[in-house]
């Protein structure tokens, strides 16, 4: 009898263990939805996941706080790339730097694609221009520059040449030409995709004109094209602004051509 008393006094009694746990249940329930009312949506996921791990609660104070807050960051750091992937509009939004395929016909350069992967090209606004035969992979490696982009806290733009310059037809019909400029010239990266299908018309010239002249030296365009640079003089039509033009896009840009046979019918991927 004495031996029973002592261990329901010590807490070894299992309705004492159920009651520890209601009582810790009715504490972790007002923190979880103080922490919801914060949007820490993330913390609370966490911290509801350490009250279920017994192996967590040996852990110091600050490491458990620790794994809270880097729980949050993370989350939110995922929102903000998730936001930007969906701004930007990419023609591929799975194209990654890391599925480049590197295949020896397609001669690629691996260290300058390292360093282009670190955008230390668009802190110095500079340009990338993507050359090379159809399917080769131009669209893809703009889209990867594009994510890579998002990744590191860059605000990117996805365009077809085309949709563009529809885009600016529709723009000054409507009036709001001027808008679609300054959406332009905020984005970090622009990027211009099969660039040189076809010869400009007249106002498709002043209205590239205006989008380089806006960026020049503030921030950072990709364009793609089949087209060496030295033949888009053809395709822009006038050479005051077609020299115009180009002086604004090829000068500090980092120029890649790419190789070998057609993706499309060897592989989807890049």
């Amino acid at each position: 009898m004495i031996d029973a008393v002592g261990s329901v006094a010590n807490g070894d009694d299992p309705a004492g263990g159920r009651t520890s746990q209601a009582r810790r249940d009715m504490l972790t329930a007002p923190t979880m939805e103080k922490l919801h009312s914060l949007r820490l949506d993330a913390m609370a996921s966490s911290y509801a996941e350490q009250q279920r791990a017994p192996d967590l609660t040996g852990l110091a104070f600050d490491e458990r706080f620790g794994m809270l807050v880097d729980a949050e960051c993370l989350a939110r750091d995922n929102r903000r790339v998730t936001a930007r992937l969906r701004e930007a509009k990419l023609k591929l939004p799975q194209a990654s730097i890391e599925d480049i395929d590197y295949e020896p016909r397609r001669r690629l350069d691996r260290a300058a694609i390292r360093q282009l992967a670190t955008c230390r090209w668009i802190e110095e606004h500079h340009n990338v221009l993507i050359t090379g035969l159809t399917g080769t992979g131009k669209s893809y490696f703009a889209c990867a520059l594009g994510t890579q982009a998002c990744r590191r806290g860059y605000r990117v733009l996805y365009y077809r040449t085309s949709r563009l310059f529809d885009d600016f037809v529709l723009a000054r019909a409507t009036g709001g030409h001027v808008r679609l400029l300054g959406k332009l010239a905020r984005m970090d990266v622009l990027i211009i995709d099969d660039w040189g299908l076809r010869p400009l018309a007249e106002q498709d010239r002043h209205d590239l004109l205006e989008v380089f002249e806006d960026r020049y030296d503030l921030r950072s365009t990709i364009m793609t094209s089949q087209l060496e640079p030295e033949k888009w003089y053809e395709q822009i039509g006038e050479p005051t602004m077609a020299d115009a033009i180009l002086d604004r896009v090829v000068h500090r840009a980092h120029r890649l051509e790419l190789k070998g046979p057609s993706r499309r019918k060897e592989n989807p991927k890049s």
